[in-house]
């Protein structure tokens, strides 16, 4: 059975916000300091964005359950709900980290970061660059994550789309 079409939707912008977050937060430490704001600009613009998309796909998905699949063995359907709840989990979690990150570093999303260039969000820390590493940390940890969370999704569509030949990967075009 196939994912609603706003499900459906939901699914494919957050594959184009991640394929822009994603690279470009992996770059940003190897730019030279002139070009490093744009860069930061659109991973943390496409980072909020995610985190809005990310949070009305899991309340779209709570007030409607994905579709069943029938024949799908137990340890097919537990692997990809344990993959499919650490992603949404990692991807409300990851911009939050972000955010409080850039704030504890003492770089609000305001001026040329604003989101969409448009909205300035409030300073609400002072500097304390202790928690901005450990946040980084984590951030970056996160994101090597969801890469690797990314993989095994992938992973799946194309072991049941080329293997299984059951069906799943059209579920969600």
């Amino acid at each position: 059975m196939a994912y609603p079409t706003t499900s459906k939707w939901f699914h494919w912008i957050t594959v184009v916000l991640m394929a822009i977050a994603l690279p470009t937060g992996f770059v940003i430490q190897h730019l030279a300091e002139e070009s490093k704001g744009t860069f930061y600009a659109i991973h943390q613009n496409a980072g909020l964005t995610l985190l809005l998309v990310a949070a009305a796909r899991l309340w779209w998905r709570i007030r409607h359950p994905v579709p069943l699949h029938p024949g799908l063995p137990a340890p097919m359907r537990i692997t990809a709900n344990a993959v499919h709840h650490l992603l949404y989990l990692a991807l409300i979690l990851q911009p939050v980290l972000g955010f409080f990150m850039t704030n504890a570093f003492g770089f609000p999303m305001q001026g040329e970061t604003a989101y969409l260039g448009l909205i300035d969000f409030p300073k609400f820390m002072e500097t304390h660059e202790g928690l901005g590493n450990a946040l980084l940390a984590a951030h970056v940890w996160l994101g090597w994550t969801i890469l690797g969370l990314l993989v095994l999704h992938v992973g799946g569509v194309v072991f049941h789309q080329a293997i299984r030949k059951d069906g799943t990967l059209l579920r969600m075009v």
